[in-house]
């Protein structure tokens, strides 16, 4: 299971849960891939829903990395995304959240 108070979210690959994070280095890995200037620009556009399904993979396989995962954007072409496009692009938008801000208490 993810744990939120250390930034993780769940993502499903091919039936197998993985926690997902973004650790320092996986935001660093995540602005290159990007070439934004900042990572203030990619929480814009995701807060404006004007993020692409590059933004979305690119989130997706840096949270991943920063879970553990050792695989790559590529691998993710050969990988069935439990919940889709849909899912995945809800959990990029998480770990943008969860990398920035600490959640709510129940």
């Amino acid at each position: 299971m993810a744990n939120p108070w250390a930034g993780e979210v769940a993502i499903i690959l091919d039936g197998q849960r993985h926690a997902a994070k973004l650790t320092l280095g996986a935001l660093a890995e995540l602005e290159a891939a990007l070439e934004t200037g900042s990572l203030l620009e990619l929480v814009a556009r995701f807060e404006e829903r004007r993020f692409s399904t590059r933004d979305v993979l690119a989130l997706v396989v840096a949270g991943l990395r920063g879970g553990g995962w050792q695989g790559s954007a590529a691998d993710l072409l050969r990988i069935e995304i439990g919940g889709g496009p849909v899912e995945a692009a809800r959990a990029a938008a998480e770990l943008l959240a969860r990398a920035f801000a600490l959640p709510e208490e129940p």
